[in-house]
């Protein structure tokens, strides 16, 4: 196999590893769910699949559902639930209506009732409504998003401004009990930062928020920050939590796709949180330390980079980690860089992600394209299109972070 087919290979077998559904049929196996008045509410890039294989087990038991997704990613009518389509990575009108029809869903229930919720990355732009007017979220969410902001200090400023983030739509469903079921995108784990934590306690506060935006120099109105001060609930009884994905499965499951392809391989991290420019970087200095192995070897790290976006051009993280290393190995012999996200989007872009071996960057001067100008600009995408080295898998249905493996094939 070429290293191209490697790639390819790594990818399509670390995925399929991922998909949600035999996690939530034994989740499913192993909770209690008493009651035939039960309410499926599904949010996340991976809502789709994983309530298609909830309503397949729970049947008729289930009385209604709210399935919440990005755009493209559900795949077929559901028997029982109600499919909304929304924005990603920001959230937009189409997320508020279909977020308010879930607390519509779920408002009035008794102790009699149960609901089941099913979350998944994305969550936190897919399931939301705003206390602060709409636009004005909107714009602190793409503000944040910009600045390099990681995950973690995003989902707490969003849990401040939101009527169902931070445990408050655990209280929307008071009395009922509620069963959450994890597809975590989170590095940790957090469940208070999944989705920021729409059935979790917060323990963070109004104070926590506002460093954030003071760190990255985001001015807010008055009235916003008196909003961001309402604090998030700090206890819930109705809730309980089981995670049935994360990175670490992501990482094991590449670390098996490249044994079988005969790499000797070794995880490096499964919380990889740095800036992907430096990521890439990094990786490219392990593929130029092992150039004089005599066998084949593999290097895995799974976590979840940040872009600071300065330019206007179209790419990803993912994108960014790759193009960023291509300097780094050009001139290596049997060697790939390669990073994809699992829920096969990477930014606002059609592609997972992207790869680049030693020929790469001398492609792209040939085409008169300067690394260093491309990554100023944030336009990965273009770079990696035009020397066929994008990975586009579509919408996967998973969503448990990103990986990037360096590859030295002997």
């Amino acid at each position: 196999m070429s290293q191209r087919e490697d790639v390819i290979s790594i990818v399509r077998k670390s995925v399929q590893a991922v998909m949600p559904q035999k996690a939530v049929k034994e989740a499913l196996s192993e909770m209690e769910i008493k009651s035939d008045r039960l309410y499926l509410v599904a949010a996340g890039k991976a809502a789709w699949s994983m309530a298609k294989t909830a309503e397949s087990i729970l049947g008729d038991r289930i009385r209604d559902g709210v399935v919440i997704t990005k755009y493209g990613h559900a795949k077929t009518p559901l028997q029982r639930s109600r499919i909304f389509e929304a924005g990603h990575p920001s959230p937009d009108q189409n997320s508020y209506e279909a977020t308010q029809k879930a607390i519509d869903l779920v408002y009035g229930l008794t102790d009699q009732d149960e609901v089941l919720f099913l979350l998944s990355g994305g969550a936190s732009s897919l399931f939301e409504v705003p206390i602060i007017p709409e636009n004005e979220l909107q714009v602190i969410t793409e503000k944040l998003l910009n600045s390099g902001a990681d995950i973690h200090e995003i989902n707490l400023v969003r849990k401040h401004l939101s009527q169902v983030k931070g445990g408050r739509f655990a209280l929307a469903c008071f009395p009922a009990k509620v069963h959450v079921i994890v597809l975590s995108d989170v590095i940790g784990n957090d469940l208070s930062t999944i989705g920021s934590g729409p059935c979790f306690p917060d323990s963070s506060t109004g104070e926590d928020a506002f460093s954030v935006l003071e760190k990255y120099h985001i001015n807010l109105s008055a009235d916003i920050i008196e909003t961001l001060m309402l604090e998030t609930p700090k206890s819930l009884s109705n809730a309980d939590h089981r995670i049935i994905g994360d990175v670490s499965k992501l990482c094991a499951a590449a670390k098996d796709a490249c044994e079988e392809l005969g790499y000797r391989t070794v995880i490096l991290t499964d919380s990889l949180n740095c800036e992907a420019r430096d990521a890439g970087a990094f990786l490219a200095s392990i593929a130029r330390y092992y150039q004089g192995s005599k066998r084949s070897l593999a290097f895995i790290a799974g976590g979840e980079t940040v872009v600071k976006i300065k330019g206007s051009g179209k790419g990803g993280r993912n994108q960014e980690l790759v193009l960023s290393a291509a300097e780094g190995i050009s001139g290596l012999k049997d060697t790939v860089i390669l990073s994809f996200g699992s829920d096969g989007t990477d930014g606002p872009t059609d592609a997972a992600g992207g790869f680049a071996d030693g020929e790469t960057a001398g492609k792209l001067k040939e085409q008169g394209i300067k690394i260093y100008d491309t990554l100023e600009n944030n336009d990965s995408y273009h770079a990696l299109q035009a020397v066929k080295s994008l990975i586009v898998t579509g919408p996967t249905g998973t969503n448990v972070d990103d990986v990037a493996v360096v590859l030295i094939k002997r």
